[in-house]
């Protein structure tokens, strides 16, 4: 194995040329090469196999026993390497297995309908498993132990165990119920003199945003905390209660029984991309659904992915 990790598959090429023609110079046209570069693969494939290869006779150059035993091999060897080289993928509508995917709340409520339909059509043997959304540190541990195969949601910085896409830039709103009280001439003491839903994993109601409308002189009354973003279009419609979430956390049939404005304070919005490990990278059918969750949320496949 050490020996194979030192080879160059080059040098095999030129080999099998080189029995083939029995002469550097013809050897060197058929593989495109000068005839100092061929004679210097010579050299080396000489060192390699502790044999002159080829010997010099009065008719010309002749193979030795020794390249005439690798000539078979040699052949055998090329000719299954070209095999794993033009391989045809996987077929993906005979596949009967899951894909486990990790999806945090802005991606999940608008690509796994479209997804399961996509993959219905494509891959219809394929089960898509959403995995619990625990964060974004819980889900590349899990990717790393491959425990998931692809993971959606706003990443760290990673590490080179890993590979990833962008998928789109989201930026938030104000929502509340059609006819809640804030709505006419809705502005920040509208905004604040109604209770606010909160979304956090750990049931923490304090955010980001409370130190920033602090240094403002303000603060804001927190009515409910919920783990998900998916829970709160319903909670606003039954009742005064006001959210700060991304605009692809409501649902495109409730869209027009909520209003929704922009911040009134500024409000950094977030990147979300898709990771997965590089034990992946050659996975057909993750590189599959890889390509169906960046058309459905509008970024761009695997192909030209980042370290």
């Amino acid at each position: 194995m050490d020996n194979l990790r030192r080879l160059d598959l080059n040098l095999l090429v030129a080999l099998d040329a080189l029995l083939a023609e029995a002469h550097v110079s013809r050897a060197a046209r058929r593989l495109g090469l000068s005839q100092p570069a061929t004679s210097a693969a010579l050299e080396r494939l000489r060192h390699l196999f502790r044999d002159p290869l080829l010997e010099r006779t009065r008719g010309g150059m002749r193979p030795t026993p020794r390249a005439e035993a690798l000539r078979a091999p040699l052949r055998a060897a090329l000719d299954a390497v070209a095999g794993v080289l033009g391989a045809a993928e996987p077929d993906l509508a005979g596949m009967r297995r899951p894909v486990r995917l990790l999806l945090a709340d802005a991606p999940a409520l608008e690509a796994a309908t479209l997804l399961v339909a996509r993959l219905a059509a494509t891959a219809p043997g394929v089960t898509p498993v959403l995995l619990p959304w625990r964060g974004a540190p819980d889900a590349l541990a899990r990717l790393a132990a491959g425990e998931a195969d692809l993971v959606a949601s706003v990443l760290p910085p990673l590490g080179p165990e890993f590979r990833s896409r962008p998928l789109f830039e989201e930026s938030y709103c104000i929502a509340m119920r059609l006819h809640h009280p804030a709505v006419a001439g809705f502005d920040l003491d509208r905004w604040l003199a109604h209770p606010h839903v909160v979304v956090s994993g750990r049931g923490e109601a304090a955010t980001p945003l409370d130190a920033q409308l602090a240094a403002l002189g303000r603060s804001r009354r927190v009515g409910a905390v919920v783990p998900s973003f998916l829970m709160v279009p319903p909670l606003l419609l039954r009742s005064d209660l006001i959210a700060l979430l991304p605009g692809r956390c409501i649902p495109p049939d409730l869209a027009g029984e909520l209003a929704t404005f922009a911040p009134p304070v500024p409000v950094d919005g977030f990147r979300l991309g898709l990771a997965w490990h590089v034990r992946r990278e050659s996975d057909a059918l993750v590189r599959h659904v890889a390509a169906l969750l960046a058309g459905v949320l509008g970024g761009d496949p695997m192909a030209g992915a980042q370290a």
